[in-house]
């Protein structure tokens, strides 16, 4: 889903606000948490997950295409920890998931 597709799927469901409204609550929504980040918080949203930084040191490393070593500065990398609820959401057991049997999942190739 892309954010012009969330924001039309609120607006669907919303339909007494008007669309520069949503936009402006998911950009808001969005930037707050990017903020928080950028500051080194962490940003938890009970249910869904977790987003927080985590810090790479700077290491060296090799480049593939000639195998000369680069020096690889340190950096801060987004992480986002899934919650317990959408873990459970995600796995939960329904009818149209494909079944195990399913040629997909068969390792055998013929």
């Amino acid at each position: 889903m892309t954010k012009s597709e969330l924001i039309q799927r609120l607006a669907d469901r919303n339909p007494h606000l008007f669309l520069r409204d949503i936009e402006k609550i998911v950009d808001t929504f969005f930037d707050e948490i990017t903020q928080a980040l950028v500051d080194d918080d962490r940003v938890e949203l009970r249910g869904f997950g977790a987003f927080s930084v985590k810090h790479r040191a700077a290491r060296m490393g090799r480049n593939p295409r000639t195998g000369e070593s680069v020096h690889v500065e340190a950096k801060r990398l987004p992480f986002f920890k899934t919650g317990k609820a959408l873990r459970e959401k995600l796995n939960e057991k329904k009818d149209d998931l494909q079944s195990p049997e399913d040629p997909f999942y068969n390792s055998e190739s013929e």
